[in-house]
């Protein structure tokens, strides 16, 4: 059975400003806790003189010097709060970076190279990508995403935001909607939707001066997706509202905007998603973060996010013929017992039961199935009535 057809704009909007007080009361009770302090220019500079001093009195005692880093990859060290999401815990275990080992020797000089970069780059108070990083020496760091997990492991070492270390990322996310900013070089940009979207900035700490007249903010797992909502005015036929997507998995930038405009208008946020443990995956890095950056998770998570579709469930309610679906595969079967395991399942009973759905079916859907109702479905039909009568979870 299909949502009644949306009818009443009415409704809409009272559905929606109930949920807006309900995230407001949780947010006065505790479950917005403020991101971690930013680091100033002079302590991220210190706190890389303190490495370099180390390694200089190492050197001074014919000791060969060591980089201390936490280790990120074990979930030994991660800790789940449903106010912050997924996080370091405090004393986690370390991994050594040995200058003398010939297993880590070379990570350990790339890391003291691109230190001597960011050390420039914050006194200079110039900015480079991670991609400018990787162009000064392409065959001393063979790739660049040995450039992107050394500069992530420098953010965790030096315990600062990685935008402190005035590295920026070239954003891949597009938004589109009901918003306005300025940014740091005093650019104006207005993101109405159109049939064009605008790429989320590279810069998100330097944008100012945000307006909005939303009334929800709806993240979209792909590209496609979100190229149709904005060929069906999806944003202007509903009611206002802000669009975007990351194309996939998102990029640290689209993560950063997620959470600014959360911290700053607090509107509720939706996500759209392939019924696919890939899909619920990307969702939860938007909601609770991911292990690999949970070093920075109070700058990064929005756990106040809420799973609208597609759900598992859906494809039974809307008949949603067994031709259109895709079965799971090994490796998608891996992935979802991964997910159930994960500490902010407990918290999330109803998200346990749609993946229990998706494993009973042994089946995944992608958001294009909908299109067998009708090519408009989606933006006329499924997301009018799921806003409408509260079709979340």
């Amino acid at each position: 059975m299909a949502f009644t057809p949306w009818s009443s704009k009415a409704s809409f909007f009272r559905v929606l400003d109930q949920h807006r007080v309900s995230l407001i009361k949780s947010l006065k009770e505790g479950h917005g806790e403020a991101p971690r302090k930013e680091a100033s220019s002079s302590e991220v500079l210190a706190a890389i003189e303190n490495i370099i001093q180390d390694i200089i009195i190492s050197l001074s005692r014919n000791e060969a010097p060591f980089l201390k880093i936490d280790n990120r990859s074990n979930w030994e060290n991660i800790k789940f709060e449903d106010s912050v999401g997924l996080q370091m815990i405090p004393h986690c275990t370390t991994k050594k970076i040995k200058s003398d080992s010939a297993k880590s020797a070379q990570r350990f000089a790339l890391i003291l190279k691109i230190l001597s970069m960011i050390y420039k780059l914050v006194q200079s108070n110039t900015y480079a990508t991670k991609r400018d990083i990787y162009y000064t020496d392409i065959q001393l760091f063979g790739n660049q995403k040995i450039v992107d997990n050394i500069i992530n492991d420098i953010s965790c070492m030096l315990k600062v935001p990685r935008r402190n270390l005035h590295i920026l990322s070239t954003s891949k996310g597009l938004i589109a909607g009901s918003l306005s900013y300025i940014e740091e070089d005093g650019t104006k940009v207005n993101c109405t939707c159109g049939s064009t979207a605008v790429a989320v900035p590279s810069n998100i700490q330097g944008i100012r001066n945000l307006i909005t007249n939303a009334k929800f903010l709806l993240i979209v797992e792909k590209d496609a997706t979100f190229q149709r909502l904005l060929d069906d005015n999806f944003c202007n036929k509903l009611s206002p509202c802000i669009i975007i997507t990351g194309k996939g998995v998102p990029d640290l930038n689209t993560r950063l905007l997620v959470k600014k405009l959360w911290d700053t208008f607090h509107l509720p946020i939706f996500t759209l998603v392939d019924a696919d443990p890939h899909g619920i995956e990307i969702m939860c890095i938007y909601k609770y973060g991911s292990m690999s950056m949970s070093f920075e998770a109070h700058n990064l998570t929005v756990p106040t996010i809420r799973w609208l579709g597609l759900l598992p469930s859906d494809i039974k309610r809307l008949n949603v013929p067994r031709g259109t679906l895709i079965p799971l595969t090994k490796q998608d079967q891996m992935k979802l017992d991964s997910i159930l395991k994960r500490p902010y399942i407990t918290c999330q009973p109803f998200w346990k039961k749609e993946m229990e759905i998706m494993a009973e079916l042994k089946m995944k859907a992608e958001i294009q199935a909908l299109t067998f109702i009708s090519s408009d479905y989606l933006s006329r039909v499924y997301l009018p009535n799921k806003l409408q009568f509260g079709g979340w979870i």
